[in-house]
């Protein structure tokens, strides 16, 4: 396997998660969902910027005027990065004060599929909702735990799910008009000893970059074979999502985190919590921005 040179960039996060690619600002974006931390990395100038919410926030998305589409606890808002102003959009799961959203990305239509998981990760009480331009939730998967990394297909006929604690990359039929989706087939099986899969993007080809935790890298995954193909070897254990950005889109921003690490790996792996971006031999897409 081919080897990698990475970037750090230190932001120590208990739990970094959300990595996104905003073309417009030509900054990546990415989370510390337990401390409510946005981080903003400028590619070109490498300054960081970091604005606190008081709110656990998991997922970093955009709409058509540039604005951030935030996941926070059980809400989702829109985020004007100018003048910093919050205005909330819709809240899911109510009446479970001990849920907050995962991960969410954006189909080809602009929809939002967003995950939820219990914060005591009770096994299946999680769900994928997908929200339209109505901004009304609609249920499409049930009995998650951990709702995690989602990815299509450049033909948008095939929508690929991970829900982490089953070690499976799942298929499912997509309808870009109706936004039905039916189960097909599960793509990969992750062993035992290579972690969890978590977050997820895909590239130009077709394969799966998959960030494992407790797998200590990026793992480059054929959906069609099942086949490992590749992996970006880091220091750190628990390697938590990833995502393509850059000019080129050939720059994988990847998330790392430090929380169910003890003092001593702490100080074994003093990265962990830290991003990393590397130049991959690949390009991935630039996201779909929400239709609302």
């Amino acid at each position: 396997m081919k080897t990698y040179n990475y970037t750090s960039i230190p932001s120590q996060c208990f739990l970094g998660e959300g990595p996104y690619w905003h073309a417009g600002r030509q900054s990546f974006f990415w989370v510390d969902i337990e401390t409510g931390k946005l981080f903003e990395h400028h590619l070109e100038t490498a300054e960081t910027k970091t604005r606190i919410f008081p709110h656990r926030l998991a997922v970093v998305l955009e709409d058509k005027e540039g604005n951030l589409i935030l996941g926070l606890d059980r809400k989702l808002a829109r985020f004007n990065l100018e003048s910093e102003e919050l205005t909330w959009l819709f809240e899911v799961e109510p009446e479970l004060p001990l849920h907050r959203f995962n991960d969410g990305k954006v189909d080809s239509n602009g929809r939002v599929w967003i995950g939820t998981l219990s914060t005591l990760f009770t096994e299946g009480a999680g769900s994928l909702y997908c929200i339209e331009q109505d901004l009304k939730p609609q249920k499409k998967l049930t009995n998650l735990t951990i709702s995690n990394g989602m990815a299509w297909t450049e033909d948008n006929q095939t929508f690929y799910f991970i829900d982490t604690p089953t070690r499976q990359i799942k298929a499912f039929q997509f309808d870009l008009v109706s936004g039905e989706i039916e189960f097909a087939r599960v793509v990969v099986e992750i062993p035992e000893e290579l972690g969890f899969p978590d977050g997820m993007c895909i590239d130009q080809e077709g394969m799966l970059w998959v960030a494992h935790y407790g797998g200590s890298g990026v793992y480059r995954w054929n959906p069609n074979s099942g086949e490992l193909l590749d992996k970006i070897e880091l220091p750190v254990p628990h390697v938590t999502s990833c995502c393509f950005g850059g000019e080129n889109l050939d720059m994988l921003l990847i998330t790392t985190a430090q929380e169910n690490l003890s003092d001593i790996q702490l100080k074994e792996f003093p990265m962990s919590g830290d991003v990393f971006l590397v130049k991959a031999n690949m390009r991935g897409f630039q996201s779909k921005k929400a239709v609302f």
